[in-house]
């Protein structure tokens, strides 16, 4: 053994006490985790935030942390990394309770015990809980935080909110797929994303029948789209599209007549797919746009060309395409993008984007996920300066719960076209009606 060797006994040692340390504080951990879990399913939220507030707040107003009961404080963890964890794990065992039980008010109130809580405030002599609330401060000024507060949404909230906050939705989406965040919050983001678009659904149902009933009122069922009353209108011309040139049939047709194509065909055929049909008053923006995407995929896995397509293929292609609609690295708009919304083809964007879904319905999450990247992106903007985004979101919300729900719309002609030279479908002539599908794809 050389003078610089350690013995065996040591070098174990050495090696157990990091593995115990890490046990030992997981185990408090889930006893703490434990505790909540018992209390939010047994009794009041008041109890739940009592508790809440005893664990991460009351502990730290204390002179020092020795005073401190084990149940009632957080003590033991030595980092702000594991701090952080602890912290939100309990946040969203609480909030996915609530949420599955749309029981908001408790869940702003722990929003509120937090912001309200100001760690500066309140020095100690221990230096431990000066650590504790520096990290505590840097959690409510953090983006963590900020994920936190989509889940105060409240459907009936008159308040004037920030525009982004409409489509709090997509940001949940973003949150139930990020791998990071604690399962219990991917759960609520998940649960309260649902809840929220099947709100618009049902809403958006109710809204068209009673706008095109007489017999009705017209108030008892508010627009959830901020598009007015053109929002009619807009639907009536998605809902055209019907028969053998349905966007269904189409997809349809795509799927088949590409079975066993290699994914160099494939990404020539999909370009056709996706441009077939598209109404455009400029011709030369389509071509520009056309040419853009065709650059991408054709040097995107050009390794992979002589490969067939497999679902596995389908997926991956299906998302480098809507990268390419929408942004490419998850922070800034695509220039595709940007083109299409500065030329006012947001309906086109959202046609080609939906044809992508019908063919590949498992790419609707990473999509999803893009257009959050995009609302991340632009908030930082007034409203004002938004209005290109948030007509294409309110078109993209209504051509979904359209098409890619399980609510199906009709468009039924209820009385004869006015017969003059004009050849042009009179849109007034017919009514939309909904009905739940029977049969559900995806």
């Amino acid at each position: 053994m050389t003078t610089n060797s350690l013995p065996i006994k040591q070098i174990h040692q050495d090696i157990v006490k990091p593995y115990t340390k890490q046990l030992n504080l997981q185990i408090r951990q889930e006893r703490i985790y434990s505790l909540l879990v018992e209390i939010v399913n047994n009794c009041p939220p008041e109890d739940a935030l009592r508790e809440f507030k005893r664990l991460f707040i009351d502990c730290l107003n204390s002179v020092s942390l020795n005073t401190v009961s084990v149940r009632n404080g957080i003590h033991f963890i030595n980092n702000e990394h594991e701090f952080r964890n602890t912290l939100k794990r309990c946040c969203y065992i609480l909030v996915n309770n609530w949420a599955s039980k749309r029981k908001y008010k408790p869940i702003q109130a722990l929003i509120n015990l937090l912001a309200e809580y100001h760690p500066s405030r309140n020095s100690s002599n221990s230096k431990k809980i000066n650590i504790y609330k520096t990290w505590l401060e840097n959690f409510v000024t953090s983006n963590d935080y900020e994920e936190l507060k989509l889940f105060a949404y409240r459907h009936d909230n008159k308040e004037k909110i920030h525009w982004a906050s409409r489509y709090t939705a997509y940001l949940l989406v973003a949150q139930s797929f990020d791998k990071n965040n604690p399962k219990e919050q991917q759960e609520a983001a998940a649960k309260l994303s649902k809840q929220i678009k099947d709100k618009f659904k049902f809403d958006l149902a109710m809204y068209i029948a009673r706008s095109q009933s007489t017999a009705s009122s017209v108030t008892r069922y508010k627009n959830p789209s901020i598009l007015g009353d053109n929002v009619l209108h807009l639907i009536k011309m998605i809902v055209i599209k019907r028969g053998l040139f349905s966007y269904e049939n189409l997809a349809n047709i795509f799927i088949k007549q590409t079975q066993n194509q290699s994914l160099q065909d494939f990404k020539v055929s999909i370009q056709k797919y996706l441009f077939f049909s598209v109404n455009s008053n400029s011709q030369e923006l389509v071509e520009v746009f056309k040419q853009h995407l065709a650059d991408k995929l054709s040097s995107w896995k050009a390794e992979r060309n002589e490969e067939l397509i497999d679902k596995n293929l389908l997926l991956r292609i299906s998302n480098r395409v809507i990268d390419c609609l929408t942004t490419e690295n998850g922070q800034e708009p695509s220039p595709l993008f940007v083109l299409l919304l500065s030329n006012d083809r947001p309906l086109t964007l959202v046609i080609i984007l939906l044809k992508i879904i019908l063919i590949c319905p498992n790419t609707r999450s990473h999509l999803e996920i893009r257009i959050a990247n995009l609302i991340s992106y632009y908030e930082k903007y007034p409203e004002e300066e938004c209005k290109s985004l948030i007509n294409f979101i309110e078109i993209f919300n209504i051509t979904f719960a359209i098409y890619a729900e399980n609510v199906e719309y009709n468009l039924i002609k209820m009385e004869e076209d006015n017969p003059s030279g004009n050849s042009q479908l009179n849109l007034d002539a017919y009514r939309v009606f909904s009905q739940l599908k029977l049969d559900i794809e995806y």
